[in-house]
């Protein structure tokens, strides 16, 4: 059902899957939010020139998917989650969330060791029992973007250990996120970019 509810230009240009019915939850109860990540990703390129800088805190890619959600009202988000036992409260609060919008958050792991994942499964996992959250979305890369910082002379700062499908996707099918309905987004070379550096 996720691909007849998508963009051609999206269905072409990303590896999409969702689990417990993400993109129906999506589109019928949060219209508004839906419409915003189309938005992002079918602005999105990926740049070389964003592939041949390193370093830095944030990457350029997450800075521009960052940027177009706060133009639409998401923000970065964490919650003040705590415990409480007879009356001794023991707080726990959850990992901040890149962007997030009227219950539904979505998180960009670019180059990343690939425990983020974990980290990111988990949080949605957490939120979503306690009706803080209802949808949760990954945006990664896909494995075939390998070549292309091979080419680049980039290949050991984007390595197998780093975040990409084949490192989510069996946390995911393993149960990783439980019960949150999740939309994964893996970023494959038909938006590559050759800009100038």
């Amino acid at each position: 059902m996720l691909k007849s509810r998508l963009p051609k230009f999206i269905r072409d240009s990303y590896e999409c899957y969702e689990w417990k019915h993400a993109s129906a939850i999506l589109s019928q109860d949060f219209p508004n939010e839906w419409q915003d990540i189309l938005d992002a990703l079918s602005t999105f390129r990926l740049r070389k020139s964003w592939i041949s800088k390193g370093g830095g805190n944030k990457s350029q890619l997450s800075a521009f998917i960052d940027g177009f959600l706060t133009d639409r009202g998401w923000v970065e988000k964490q919650f003040q989650t705590a415990i409480e036992v007879d009356g001794a409260r023991l707080d726990s609060p959850t990992h901040k969330i890149d962007c997030f919008k009227n219950g539904v958050a979505l998180e960009i792991e670019w180059n990343n060791k690939d425990p983020f994942f974990d980290r990111d499964l988990n949080n949605f996992r957490l939120l979503f029992d306690l009706r803080a959250v209802s949808v949760g979305i990954i945006v990664t890369r896909a494995d075939e973007l390998q070549d292309i910082f091979n080419d680049l002379g980039r290949g050991n700062s984007y390595g197998n250990s780093t975040t990409h499908m084949s490192k989510l996707l069996p946390r995911i099918e393993g149960g990783g996120g439980a019960g949150c309905p999740l939309l994964v987004f893996g970023i494959t070379k038909a938006l590559y970019l050759e800009d100038a550096e």
